[in-house]
């Protein structure tokens, strides 16, 4: 085993694949970044909510108010420099730890693809990306052709690795069997010419889209891996993710996702896009021959052991961290316990209410709280309906009334919750003092049982 990886350890890859994957990653992320901004969300989302919803373990990592739009600052001028490949090495781990700290700030925006960067971000720590095709190389007087195989590899399994457990996850009863949510969802986009207004209104169009969308996600990296099937497989990525850009609200996320599978192409096919792009910039007086790093020394790069153990091991934690689930009973889909982190992309269309009673010592007097006096419409819509949230904002509320009053109060909800076009029914226990539920990873068992059932994974 050990001389079958050592052989591996030796296989080299065009280092042309890696400087692609940079420069769009970096490209992409600025926009992102610079669209947050622009969209106002900086300020509704971090600066304006008096409370912030916080992930377990991080709630040190403080909101920045003002202070955020500097972090945002540094995170897109980090962008820009790791797609030019400069000073690439620090600029790829301020941008993980800037954009990872605007993530933790507040829960409240969590998308899978959030975390895909992040977790993109940390493995291109520990890769040479820079190694050709950046301002790094012009500067060092090196131009590296080859890299180590499994710097290339261990992008492609991180990708794998989100569509395959897509994939997987969409194998339930709700999905497969009554195509929700998309029949609740589809319907709803009657607004777009011809599609809208009559074939997304039809019933069996939410149960093609449910097939079709699991069959995708399961089969499209192995299509990617071989040549014979990998311009076929490009051409559904472009179609998929254009459908899902023109059908959903999901920012970023379809064009990540279609640059990012460029990295399975040969060697001729990423060197072709790096002639395009540097033509292009010479255009607009930025490089001046579009041969520059290809004339430089060519030798290949030497990544540290250290490094590749580094990545598997995140790699295998990235395997087994989704399948946290398994330790909490009932339904996934209702309790959310492990349900982030676990690549499930857009499964459940749940809908709450959520109230709040704060009850004085010795039950003498007894209110309910208005939530909009605390939270911002968006915290509350995902508050309503993750039991997480309910249970921080109960100790804030608990927090801030027992402080006002000079003695500890109680914090009971009444919560309903629909998933899936279910009826309504009684989400938490409304007999449980929510003050006195300790915020932890065990069990809520404070959350009432679904009354049905979801067969799958």
């Amino acid at each position: 085993m050990f001389h079958y990886l050592k052989i591996y350890l030796q296989q080299t890859d065009s280092a042309s694949k890696l400087a692609v994957f940079r420069f769009f990653f970096g490209l992409l992320t600025f926009i992102g970044v610079v669209r947050f901004w622009f969209k106002g969300w900086v300020s509704s989302v971090y600066v304006e909510p008096l409370f912030h919803f916080s992930y377990y373990g991080f709630e040190w990592i403080p909101p920045l108010k003002e202070y955020t739009y500097l972090l945002f600052a540094i995170c897109a001028f980090s962008s820009i420099l790791i797609m030019i490949g400069y000073k690439y090495s620090l600029s790829i781990i301020i941008f993980f730890l800037s954009f990872s700290f605007i993530e933790l700030m507040d829960k409240t925006t969590y998308l899978n693809h959030y975390y895909f960067i992040s977790v993109l971000s940390f493995i291109m720590i520990f890769l040479p990306a820079n190694a050709t095709f950046s301002i790094d190389s012009i500067i060092n007087k090196k131009n590296y052709q080859f890299v180590p195989r499994w710097n290339i590899d261990c992008l492609k399994i991180m990708i794998g690795i989100v569509y395959v457990y897509a994939g997987i996850a969409k194998l339930n009863s709700d999905w497969l069997l009554n195509a929700q949510p998309l029949k609740i969802w589809l319907p709803s986009n009657y607004d777009i010419p011809i599609l809208g207004s009559y074939f997304l209104q039809q019933e069996w169009v939410a149960y093609l889209m449910s097939w079709s969308g699991a069959i995708y996600d399961l089969s499209i990296p192995f299509l990617l891996m071989y040549k014979k099937t990998r311009f076929f497989a490009f051409v559904l990525v472009l179609c998929f993710h254009t459908l899902v850009k023109i059908l959903f609200p999901i920012g970023m996320f379809p064009y990540i996702m279609v640059f990012v599978v460029i990295i399975f192409f040969d060697k001729d096919v990423n060197e072709k896009i790096i002639n395009v792009i540097t033509r292009i910039l010479s255009f607009f007086k930025i490089l001046f021959n579009h041969n520059l790093f290809f004339d430089l020394h060519s030798d290949s790069y030497k990544c540290k052991y250290f490094t590749f153990y580094i990545v598997s091991f995140f790699l295998i934690i990235q395997l087994l961290f989704p399948f946290r689930y398994l330790l909490y009973p009932g339904e996934l889909f209702w309790h959310e316990q492990g349900y982030r982190f676990s690549w499930r992309v857009m499964l459940i269309e749940k809908k709450g209410i959520s109230d709040f009673k704060i009850v004085y010592p010795n039950e003498e007097t007894s209110f309910y709280v208005k939530n909009c006096d605390f939270l911002t419409p968006l915290q509350e819509k995902q508050m309503s309906f993750q039991p997480d949230f309910i249970l921080e904002y109960a100790h804030f509320l608990g927090d801030h009334f027992s402080k006002k009053a000079g003695d500890s109060v109680s914090v009971f909800v009444d919560s309903y919750v629909s998933l899936n076009g279910r009826l309504s029914q009684r989400f938490v226990d409304h007999n449980v003092d929510l003050y006195r539920e300790k915020l932890s990873l065990k069990n809520k068992e404070w959350i009432l049982p679904l009354n049905d059932e979801i067969k799958g994974f």
